[in-house]
């Protein structure tokens, strides 16, 4: 892999095989999880799906007669 200029910053293209085994899409997070002078071992970050998913958990139902009214919510 090569690294190369983005802007002010550094960038590495990463091969279809590692994208592929890690499930990764556009706009995907990664974490380090251990690095050395000579290797560095990534994982895709999933801190933000483990969140959404502790939020779901804990979701109380709405009433059957809810609807959400938007200019309800929004007035001021």
């Amino acid at each position: 892999m090569r690294v190369s200029n983005w802007g002010n910053s550094l960038a590495v293209r990463l091969p279809k095989a590692v994208v592929d085994s890690l499930g990764l899409k556009s706009g995907d997070r990664l974490e380090i999880v251990s690095a050395t002078d000579e290797r560095v071992v990534l994982a895709k970050d999933r801190r933000r799906a483990r969140a959404v998913e502790r939020m779901r958990a804990r979701a109380l139902p709405l009433p059957a007669s809810y609807a959400f009214d938007r200019d309800d919510a929004n007035a001021r």
